[in-house]
């Protein structure tokens, strides 16, 4: 059983058939070949339908003591879950060797957020240009993933409605609300600084070759303001999405409202930003009550 193959239909079945973003395949694709390149160093001889319980085991350990994020491994292992699902759906394999095997559990981070202060403060500064404050707005406005920023175009964005039509994970739409600061800022930059490289490019936001901007782009683009600010703390543009989450749900925003605009399959998923609204109610009482 030749496993590239298996690999190769794998990939095309999760992107025909579940959506599967690029990022994501390619993701896949390389976990699934460190998998099999340990496989092939350390059990020699062994192919796809001998593959059991043990040597997961080992791989898994093989894994831990490279001192990768947990994040990492749990997506390794769920990756390799999915494939021998996969593997056995189509009756390549008759036993899923995955099946009772135990998943390293998530770590439970709070995320890194800007309180109210820090984004007005972000938002005050007087040399931003007009594409990068516009990104900022929108990102703040919104809560849209850097990947979903970056893949917007023109005709995505409701000017007069007030509200972005995002493709998120797994080609799922949604449309979000955005605020009228974040729209006149929009607007000013689509009419003034957006210089479009041909007739043909629909990305609303364009790198300096006039082409749509990447996800690098972005992150490359924003750092210069978040370091010019000179936050304590690490921010990166993703930091923005739980800042939007963050300050709704600080403001009596329902949790189902926040869940739908970030586009969370899972309420659960969204639900660790009550964690960090609690956070910020301990503070404010630790800091106002007399006898705290």
């Amino acid at each position: 059983m030749n496993e590239n193959i298996n690999i190769k239909k794998f990939l095309q079945y999760l992107r025909a058939e579940r959506n599967y973003s690029k990022h994501t395949l390619r993701a896949y694709k390389n976990d699934l070949n460190d998998f099999f390149g340990f496989l092939k160093k350390k059990y020699p001889g062994k192919n796809i339908e001998q593959c059991d319980r043990v040597i997961f085991r080992d791989y898994l350990a093989s894994l831990n003591s490279r001192n990768l994020k947990r994040s990492s491994v749990i997506r390794r292992v769920g990756g390799l879950r999915s494939f021998f699902k996969y593997l056995t759906r189509e009756k390549q394999i008759k036993k899923n060797p995955f099946l009772y095997l135990s998943t390293p559990k998530k770590e439970s981070r709070i995320p890194v957020f800007l309180t109210e202060n820090e984004i007005k403060k972000l938002f005050s500064l007087p040399k931003i240009n007009l594409r990068d404050r516009a990104i900022l707005e929108l990102l703040y406005s919104c809560g849209l993933r850097v990947s979903e920023l970056a893949g917007l175009n023109t005709c995505d964005v409701g000017f007069i409605e007030g509200m972005v039509r995002i493709w998120g994970k797994g080609s799922k739409e949604r449309l979000v609300p955005v605020g009228d600061k974040c729209i006149n800022v929009l607007h000013d930059y689509v009419k003034t600084d957006r210089h479009p490289a041909s007739e043909k490019e629909a990305a609303i936001f364009l790198n300096r070759f006039g082409r749509r901007i990447s996800v690098r782009g972005v992150h490359k683009a924003l750092n210069k303001w978040f370091k010019l600010v000179g936050f304590e703390k690490k921010i990166s543009p993703h930091a923005l999405r739980h800042t939007f989450a963050t300050h709704l749900l600080d403001h009596g925003c329902d949790l189902r409202s926040v869940q739908e605009m970030l586009g969370h399959s899972s309420l659960r998923t969204t639900q660790i930003y009550t964690h960090v609204t609690t956070e910020s109610l301990k503070r404010v009482y630790e800091k106002s009550h007399p006898r705290a």
